[in-house]
């Protein structure tokens, strides 16, 4: 299962949770430009009420794949040109990013996009423009996200653009919440904040999962944490699936210790002497 050669395993859902596939993705191509070939046949799926986490570093190809989800390569020129995306059978390929919001996916863009100049509160009741179900669901749901962001309840009434950056990702979440979403996307929710944030952060999406059962498909490069939260992961490079398996095989494999976690038995070395660098020059050969 640990070359590219080899075919994904089935995700197994979380325990006490259907194993209903909830979100599909076929062997999709994205080409930038009409040009730039960016992902090269990525195939994943997302079981109903999951954490399932997409790995690797910078260009791997982890927020394309979101974007692809989500409908929102467009307005960067790129578009899927081979493959298909299903969310509950439906091919969602072509859906425009509206329309697959109201079906319940969301998604909470890197770099914690907030409306500066309204309040905390303002900008979580944005979440809930699309609802139909009545003021009194939306003030149900907005002490729903109060409980699980306590910070955000002491703000409420300040600034989102004086807030700090974690309050900022936490506003996002928030508002993604309050649209009353089945799956949520999440792009790096980790960049850019302190350690213990970090921690916090995800402990949350863990919450919000068990306690919501919202599923998540997250974008992440900080492995560690990820397969510490996530049940099962995806590892990208250079725009292909290089590796995949539930989330606790992945922390005890031995390359992913070496080339993503920095741990080795043998000590350190030279980086071309691991023998996960040689692996995925062949990966990606």
């Amino acid at each position: 299962m640990l070359d590219a050669a080899n075919a994904p395993q089935t995700p197994i859902a979380p325990a006490g949770r259907s194993a209903e596939t909830l979100l599909e993705v076929n062997n999709i191509e994205v080409i930038y430009n009409h040009v730039i070939l960016v992902l090269k046949g990525v195939s994943l799926s997302v079981p109903k009420g999951s954490i399932t986490a997409l790995l690797g570093g910078n260009g791997a190809g982890k927020t394309t794949t979101l974007k692809a989800v989500s409908n929102l390569l467009h307005s960067e020129r790129g578009e899927v040109t081979k493959g298909t995306i299903t969310y509950r059978g439906e091919n969602i390929t072509t859906l425009n990013p509206a329309a697959l919001v109201k079906k319940g996916v969301i998604q909470v863009m890197e770099g914690r996009h907030c409306f500066e100049h309204l309040t905390v509160e303002e900008n979580l009741l944005t979440g809930a423009y699309t609802r139909t179900d009545g003021a009194a669901a939306v003030k149900r749901d907005l002490d729903m996200v109060y409980t699980y962001f306590p910070r955000l309840k002491e703000r409420r009434r300040s600034q989102a653009g004086y807030t700090s950056g974690g309050e900022q990702q936490m506003t996002a979440m928030g508002r993604a919440l309050m649209s009353r979403p089945e799956t949520i996307l999440l792009d790096e929710p980790s960049m850019g904040l302190a350690p213990q944030l970090v921690e916090q952060i995800f402990q949350i999406v863990k919450k919000v999962n068990e306690g919501e059962g919202v599923t998540f498909l997250l974008a992440e490069q900080n492995t560690n944490v990820a397969l510490r939260f996530a049940h099962y992961g995806y590892i990208l490079e250079n725009g292909r699936v290089v590796m995949d398996g539930p989330a606790k095989n992945l922390r005890e494999n031995p390359d992913v210790k070496e080339f993503y976690l920095g741990m080795s038995e043998e000590g350190r070395k030279s980086f071309r002497d691991v023998r996960s660098y040689r692996r995925r020059k062949r990966w990606l050969g």
